[in-house]
Formats: structure tokens, C-alpha cells, sequence
């Protein structure tokens, strides 16, 4: 724990966090938009099969309306509407007599949409279901891409939690990850069919993995405990002022390829700004750099105005400084030590399942706002300003309640809300929203509690590694999200009692497995661990000494 003294030296938390702060914030905005684009450009609109008489205007009678047209051409779907998925295979003009019965038109022959469907643009002028139509058989496409881009995370979440521990470290993985997240989301627009879409989604997937875990780890390491909750709080906010931006950039933007061009060529600009972010020096030094980590410090410390800090910090004083901390870095490098040490091992699984429940249940509510109200512009922008209101919110329960219980008392109640909302008719949009807006702000407070609490359980070593491996986790819950909602025309209750229970469940593992890290600076090694755990035991030993002596 040594470092953070020399990070105060340094400046712990000056005008440098701040510029690094808002270097950061800016990709953060972006990155709700290109998680949750398909809300917008895979947004389903009312559709109906093509009829020959109906929309070729050179076989249809003068003397009959588009509504008497559409009578003959259309069968009746489950909801007294023109019917998605099927056509009648010739025009049944008896249904233009009022006196005819369900019966006399149920019974007749009907056929798929044979030629293609006829989609209603008066939302949106065109997106990629109706580009591909991924509607009727074939709509279970539309949660497969969302999968899919959800895999490219996994995928990334590994790859780049091992290559930036040991060979790339934070900033040039952030950096080149931008680039990455730039170039396949502008190559999209382009996309000849929905399988290259896809994976392009992908690659783009992969790099947003390696932004969102190079700048929690670079904001967490370059700031002093004191001030960590409200950096990542910060943070944590762009993140829900980008939900709001998604919100408004689809209201402005109707066709999907100007939407995906605006949520993905501003991170060209961003890769440019992201070059003067300073390498974190924490990671420098457990990698046995001392030379880069301390022309990184005495940066930090030139641009904090800490200019005494610049004469006294050598290289000679962070070998003597960190001496042990470097030995049992490189001891304990292994990402193996996970499952090796206890302390480790009950921490990496027990944030391995509410990781896993956590995303399974977040991503199954907000990638599914068609289901939860009507007009999804507002829906989203409502969820961005809730979020934004609970993470603030995060920072004062910390104060009050600790990260452990925190954590646990709000993944409670958004299994609640998740579950109450199951129980109200699809007619009574409103308190469907309320409880779907409700649940969304517990998950903004989960969610700054896990950016916050994660960093603080494991050691400088293998912080990246197991942000890795926890990012997969989560991406693999973020994975089965949409896929169960692929149940829902079989088992319809199936997704939300799913969706509400997993939840509650990562609340349980949270309160039975898991220490409170409240007030304790971030750990350099194993051993730092262990010796928070005496600490932990010796205090509450001391307690109950107290509460004894107090009591007689």
C-alpha cells in the first residue's frame, strides 16, 4: 500500500485527475449508445405482408379503399390488427359483406409473406429489421446480434484483461481500443447483409470491452482513496448522460445507418485526445519498470503543481519504497493465484456469480424497452436521468451504509421492481414504466458500486487480470439476457421471473462472501490482503470488548 503515499506526493487528487477525469468522460458518453443501438436501429415496426393488390396499384379495383383492400388481402392477428405474418393466398371478398363471421375467414387458405413484407416508416424511416427483415420466423435474429455484440465483450473482456496485465498495460490498450470501437462502427453503415453487420458488432464489441476496463482502472490507480467513489462516481455518470444522448441522437436521427455513423465517428477525435493520458504508474512499477514510472509520476506531479515532489522523487525511493511490493508482484503475477489463494479465490467467485446475475438481469430489462412502453425516446431518456440520479446517489449510501451492504440492500429491490412489474397488464403502460424507471436507478447504484468495490478487493498484480475475468463473466450473463427473452412466446413468464430472481440471488452471495472495503486504500499485494483481513478481525475483536465492557 505503499504506492498510494507516493501517489499523494504526487498529487493524489489535483488538476491532473481532473483533465484525466474528463479526457475519460468523453468516450464513457458514447458507450451507452453503442451498447444499447439496438433499441433504435434494430427496433421492430409495425409490419404486414406484401399483397398484390393491395400494394401494386395497377391490379387493385378503382372502386375499393386501401382499408377494404387491406379487408381482403390481410387476415386478423391475435390483437384484431392486420396480421404480421400471414396473407391470404387469394383475395377473400366476402369479408366486405358485414354480415360475415370470424368463421367464414378463419378457415381460409393462408400463406406466409411469400414477397417480402410492407413495414410502417413513421417512426423509423428504416432500420436493420427492415432492412433484413428480421421479422416473423426469422425474429429471433434480432436478440441472436445482441448476443453476439454481447460476446464480442466476453471476448474482449479476456483477451484484454491478460494482454494488458502482461505486455500492453492500460493506456495503449485504452487508446488502440478507441480506434478499434471507431473503425468497425463506422464500417457498419456499410454492412452487405446482416452476418457481416454482425461482425462488425463484434469487433466493435471487443473494443468497448477494453475502453470500459482501461478507464475504471486507470481513474481507480491514479486517485487517492478519499476521493476514488467520487472520480468513479463522475464517471459512472457519463455513462448515464450517454443513455440520455442515445435518447435524443435516435429522436433526431430515423434511418440507422445516420444513427450508428453518429455514435461512432466521434471516436476517431477521441483516440487523438487519449494520447497524452499517462500510463498508470502502479502498474509500471509491479512490472518492474521504475525508469517509466517515474517520469509518469513526476508528470502527474508537474501538471498538479507539486513541484518539490518532482526533486525529491527518484528512482532509488520507489525501488526503496515498493521493494517488497514489486518481489510479491512478481510472485503472485500468475493468474492462476486467483484460485490458488483463499483470500482470492472466494472473492474472484463469489464476484463471478453476481457478475454473471447482475448483467443476465440489466441487459434483459434495458434491451427491451419496445416491451416496456410506447414511446422508447422518452423510455431512454428517462433511464439516462434516473441513473444519473442514483450514481450521485451512490456516493452519500457509501457514507452511510458501506459498498457491502449497499450493493446487496439495491440488488434486492431491483429484483423487486423486475418482478412487481410482471405483474402489471401490458395496458397499464405507466406503472410499467414507473417500475421499469424505478428498477433501472437501482441498477445505476449497482453499477457504480461494482466500478467502485471491484478494484478495492484485489491486489495491483491482478487487478486488470481479474477485471477480466469478471468483465467475462458479466458479458456471458449479458449473453443469455436476450436469449432468454427468446422464451417468452412459449413461456412468457419465464424471462421476468428470471430476470427478477438472479438479482436477489447476487445479493445473498454479496452479504455471505464478500468483506467491506470501506475507507481502506487499494491493496499492492497478496500480502496487503491478508493483512486487511487481521486488521478487519482485530477491529471487530476490539468491538465486542467494548460493547462488553459498555454492557457491564
Amino acid at each position: 500500500m505503499v504506492f498510494a503515499e507516493i501517489l499523494e506526493k504526487a498529487g493524489g487528487a489535483g488538476l491532473f485527475q481532473a483533465l484525466q477525469a474528463l479526457t475519460l468522460i468523453l468516450p464513457s458518453i458514447l458507450m451507452p449508445s453503442q451498447m444499447l443501438l439496438e433499441n433504435f436501429v434494430a427496433a421492430t415496426p409495425d409490419h404486414r405482408c406484401w399483397a398484390h393488390m393491395l400494394d401494386n396499384g395497377s391490379e387493385a379495383p378503382a372502386n375499393l379503399t386501401p382499408e377494404a383492400l387491406l379487408t381482403v388481402s390481410i387476415p386478423l392477428g391475435p390483437s384484431h390488427r392486420p396480421h404480421p405474418c400471414r396473407r391470404f393466398r387469394q383475395p377473400q371478398w366476402q369479408l366486405l359483406d358485414s354480415n360475415t363471421t370470424a368463421t367464414n375467414w378463419s378457415e381460409a387458405a393462408m400463406e406466409p409473406c411469400v414477397d417480402g413484407w410492407v413495414y410502417d416508416r413513421s417512426t423509423f424511416t428504416s432500420t436493420i429489421v427492415a432492412q433484413w427483415d428480421l421479422v416473423c420466423d426469422d425474429q429471433g435474429l434480432k436478440a441472436l446480434a445482441q448476443s453476439i455484440f454481447m460476446a464480442g465483450i466476453l471476448v474482449g473482456s479476456m483477451a484484454w484483461g491478460l494482454l494488458s496485465h502482461r505486455r500492453f498495460g492500460r493506456k495503449l490498450m485504452l487508446t488502440w481500443c478507441i480506434l478499434q470501437v471507431a473503425l468497425a462502427g463506422t464500417s457498419t453503415v456499410s454492412a452487405p447483409n446482416f452476418l457481416v453487420y454482425c461482425g462488425l458488432r463484434f469487433l466493435s464489441a471487443v473494443g468497448m470491452a477494453g475502453i470500459t476496463m482501461a478507464s475504471a482502472i486507470l481513474a481507480v490507480e491514479w486517485t487517492v482513496s478519499r476521493w476514488r467513489a467520487v472520480t468513479m462516481t463522475i464517471l459512472g455518470c457519463s455513462y448515464s448522460a450517454g443513455q440520455m444522448t442515445l435518447g435524443g441522437l435516435a429522436f433526431a436521427l430515423r434511418d440507422w445507418r445516420d444513427l450508428q455513423l453518429a455514435v461512432s465517428t466521434p471516436f476517431f477525435a477521441f483516440f487523438l485526445i487519449s494520447w497524452w493520458l499517462p500510463e498508470s504508474a502502479c502498474w509500471l512499477m509491479v512490472m518492474g519498470k521504475p525508469d517509466q514510472a517515474l517520469q509518469e509520476l513526476k508528470k502527474v506531479a508537474r501538471i498538479n503543481g507539486h513541484r518539490e515532489a518532482e526533486k525529491t522523487l527518484t528512482v532509488e525511493v520507489l525501488m526503496s519504497s515498493m521493494e517488497e511490493e514489486m518481489a510479491s508482484a512478481k510472485a503472485h503475477r500468475s493468474v492462476l493465484n486467483l484460485f490458488r489463494v483463499p483470500e482470492l479465490r472466494w472473492r474472484a467467485c463469489s464476484l463471478f456469480l453476481v457478475s454473471f446475475f447482475l448483467m443476465t438481469s440489466y441487459y434483459g430489462l434495458v434491451l427491451d424497452l419496445q416491451n416496456l412502453g410506447s414511446d422508447i425516446f422518452l423510455l431512454q431518456v428517462l433511464f439516462g436521468a434516473v441513473d444519473i440520479v442514483a450514481r450521485v446517489t451512490t456516493v452519500f449510501l457509501f457514507r452511510f451504509f458501506g459498498r457491502r451492504m449497499t450493493l446487496a440492500s439495491f440488488q434486492t429491490l431491483a429484483g423487486f421492481c423486475i418482478l412487481a412489474n410482471m405483474l402489471v397488464p401490458q395496458d397499464m403502460q405507466t406503472l410499467r414504466v414507473v417500475f421499469a424507471v424505478l428498477g433501472k436507478g437501482c441498477f445505476g447504484i449497482i453499477l457504480n458500486c461494482m466500478i467502485i468495490y471491484k478494484p478495492e478487493l484485489f491486489p495491483t498484480s491482478l487487478r486488470m487480470t481479474t477485471d477480466g475475468f469478471l468483465q467475462s463473466a458479466g458479458r456471458l450473463g449479458a449473453i443469455i439476457g436476450p436469449l432468454i427473452r427468446m422464451t417468452c412466446q412459449a413461456l412468457p413468464l419465464l424471462p421476468p421471473i428470471l430476470y427478477g430472481t438472479a438479482p436477489i440471488v447476487a445479493s445473498l452471495i454479496i452479504l455471505l462472501f464478500l468483506p467491506e472495503t470501506q475507507g481502506l486504500p487499494l491493496p499492492d499485494t497478496i500480502e496487503d490482503l491478508k493483512n486487511q483481513r487481521s486488521a478487519a478481525a482485530k477491529a471487530n475483536r476490539q468491538k465486542v470488548v467494548i460493547k462488553e465492557n459498555t454492557y457491564f
